[in-house]
């Protein structure tokens, strides 16, 4: 059976990745007509956000890659923003 969650009981929420690291926590839903379009998760410490973005607040995650919501909401690793010196070697190339 399909079971539903309000968009409220989602504040807060703590976000990890497929792999088992902790990501985030839930700031805010983006909508988009009547279809939850992303999630604004916040770089928390201790997180695995505020380790790769540093002074930055947080990432929007696509819908599209959230794979399970219970207690707590399991993205796909593909959200993980690429660091710095990936993109510098990729420039490099």
């Amino acid at each position: 059976m399909l079971k539903m969650k309000k968009i409220s009981e989602m504040y807060s929420m703590r976000v990890f990745t497929d792999t088992g690291e902790y990501f985030g926590d839930i700031e805010d839903v983006m909508l988009t007509l009547n279809k939850v379009h992303g999630w604004k998760v916040k770089s928390t410490k201790g997180s695995f956000l505020s380790k790769v973005l540093g002074s930055a607040k947080g990432v929007v995650v696509p819908h599209q890659l959230v794979k399970a919501v219970s207690d707590v909401m399991i993205i796909s690793k593909g959200a993980i923003p690429a660091s710095n010196s990936a993109e510098d070697a990729t420039v490099a190339q």
